[in-house]
């Protein structure tokens, strides 16, 4: 008799073994309706895992996070089963669930067209209502690979030819196919009800480029249609606000055919550099890329425990070769910067360092606009280097920092830096897209391996700690996520021109010139449009580069020595006089101005 514990605490018992769908329906029908899988012990099963012991279990529904996973997965099968039903001739390889959504990759002779994505999603819709229930099966390893051998899934053979040979395999059936999959998966093919194909790229098998290109089919799965709508929404907004069309259109930067993953910067892209690179000189001192350099420049001469923490910055100029596959404009790119540096200290001193860290890059995000930010604690992976109690003090300085500055976190199992564990900083942006880009890695092993040491209090001769830590990460990329969180509509202090002045005639030249050159003299980037335009098309040309601010000038503002002042959003603040202006610039132009 299984005595099955519920969440609430409530405890129910059955006469014999029982599945997890038949609990379900043993506390309410409409908890069976909605049920996708089972937490059992802590562990996701399919709703047709049997229960024979006593144990701790919660029905999981697409209320639950885990319940929308399995909605993806479930539906990455769905959109492999439609592709194989199309196109038999298609081989299948993997569709893992991602952020917001899944993928499969498919060999196929020929590339997917957009006509393609309709027609399989629209099979897929046909499938899903057919209500197939989705079974699992458990197979002897050599069978499921001569299975799939059999069928000419050779992709597939290879991965499960992969497993040792004493273990077991389990495979998915719903309808005519079936799949390698641990699950766990939605009971039927019913449950499937709102999802959308988004799009086809290219990725090699197994990722390696030396390998074949295949062909990834991404798409979304959502429990709630309004919440897929909001979400295709967003990834609209996110395809106007592209870094690299602004990129183009605002004559930021430019990407070469001959130079992939390099990026060629404009005057204007320079200047918004500039800017932020300033800007972080100004307030905190940055570290290098490369660590063991660091490292070197420690070693050269004795040190004392009175000069911990010692903290040193710059930035890092980094080459990587990326796949051309990977390459995404400013984003991911081959040769980049880093904002990237260490922190040498004593194990008592990791927490502040860590806290004042965190301090520190909130201010900066919030400065260029990001209020919201996600704080993750990755913790020791599998295979790493060092002793467990070093670990234990590492994980334990880091949660103790966040939880001191009174901030919720996520935990990441196992997903750690093999020489130590890290807080990774995630902020949002403005139509609620995620980026990672600050981090805080304690390192235990390298200063050790690279001879480091300091001169304890008692003269002892210990090694100290070294925090790597950075906070916009590489500067390319995090250029091209202010361009589409501001959709290039830059605040004040970061425009790469700020003003632009316009005469309406040539009788304003010289007036217009001499504005132009008090507002440089002020510190302002101003530039003059003395082109022998129409003024209606001077305005409409430079309201498109979104620039903050543009000065008319005409007879009447000539003879009044004053400017008309015009703002990006089309609002006319009248005529002011130049010094009236120059003052409403310095109101706004402070790192951290959002106008």
């Amino acid at each position: 008799m299984p005595k099955i514990r519920l969440p609430d605490g409530a405890v129910k018992s059955f006469d014999g073994p029982v599945t997890v769908a038949e609990v379900a329906q043993a506390i309410g029908p409409g908890l069976a309706r909605a049920a996708l899988a089972g937490r059992v012990n802590g562990k996701l099963v399919d709703t047709s895992f049997r229960l024979e012991n006593d144990c701790e279990l919660a029905i999981v529904t697409e209320r639950d996070k885990e319940g929308v996973e399995i909605l993806r997965h479930s539906t990455a099968h769905l959109l492999a089963y439609a592709v194989k039903d199309l196109f038999p001739e298609a081989q299948v390889t993997i569709g893992p669930v991602i952020e917001n959504g899944f993928y499969y990759d498919f060999s196929f002779k020929r590339p997917f067209t957009p006509e393609d994505l309709e027609a399989i999603e629209k099979r897929m819709a046909e499938l899903a209502k057919k209500n197939f229930p989705v079974r699992r099966e458990v197979w002897p390893r050599d069978k499921a690979v001569q299975y799939f051998k059999s069928i000419g899934e050779r992709y597939k053979a290879e991965i499960v030819a992969s497993i040792p040979s004493n273990e077991e395999v389990s495979l998915y059936r719903e309808g005519d196919f079936i799949d390698l999959c641990r699950g766990p998966h939605v009971p039927s093919t019913g449950k499937l009800r709102v999802f959308k194909l988004t799009k086809v790229a290219g990725a090699y098998w197994r990722g390696d480029s030396k390998n074949e290109m295949l062909q990834r089919i991404y798409g979304t799965a959502w429990a709630k249609k309004e919440e897929q709508d909001a979400y295709l929404r967003m990834i609209e907004e996110a395809d106007k606000r592209d870094h690299r069309r602004l990129g183009t259109q605002l004559d930021l930067f430019h990407l070469q055919e001959e130079a992939p993953g390099m990026v060629f910067w404009h005057p204007k892209g320079w200047s918004l550099w500039q800017e932020v690179e300033q800007y972080m000189r100004r307030d905190y001192a940055i570290k290098p890329m490369n660590c063991p350099g660091h490292v070197l420049i420690y070693n050269k001469g004795l040190r004392s425990y009175r000069e911990l923490p010692l903290r040193y910055g710059e930035f890092g100029v980094c080459t990587r070769n990326e796949p051309s596959g990977a390459l995404h404009g400013i984003m991911r790119i081959r040769a980049f910067t880093q904002d990237d540096g260490h922190i040498f200290c004593t194990e008592e001193q990791i927490q502040p360092e860590v806290t004042a860290h965190t301090t520190l890059l909130q201010k900066v995000y919030a400065d260029l606009g990001f209020t919201d930010v996600v704080y993750k604690l990755a913790t020791r992976p599998p295979k790493r280097v060092g002793a467990d109690e070093l670990w234990d003090k590492a994980e334990r300085a880091l949660q103790a920092s966040l939880e001191s500055s009174g901030l919720a976190f996520e935990m990441l199992a196992g997903e750690g830096a093999f020489y130590g564990p890290k807080i990774e900083y995630h902020l949002k942006d403005s139509i609620g897209r995620s980026w990672q880009c600050g981090t805080m890695q304690v390192d235990f092993s390298m200063p050790g391996l690279l001879g480091a040491q300091y001169v304890a209090e008692d003269n002892a001769r210990r090694v100290p700690v070294m925090l790597h830590r950075a906070i916009v990460g590489s500067m390319e990329r995090f250029i091209g996520i202010l361009i589409e969180h501001y959709a290039g509509a830059m605040p004040l202090w970061l425009a790469p021109v700020q003003v632009v002045v316009l005469n309406i005639s040539e009788g304003q030249t010289d007036y217009a010139k001499r504005v132009e050159a008090a507002l440089k003299q002020a510190g302002y980037r101003c530039e003059a449009d003395l082109r022998n335009e129409k003024i209606t098309y001077k305005i409409r040309e430079h309201s498109l580069q979104k620039l903050p601010y543009q000065l008319i000038v005409g007879e009447k503002e000539k003879a009044a020595e004053k400017v008309a002042v015009r703002t990006r959003s089309g609002e006319d603040l009248g005529q002011m006089f130049l010094p009236d202006f120059v003052a409403r610039l310095r109101s706004e132009a402070k790192a951290g101005s959002t106008a």
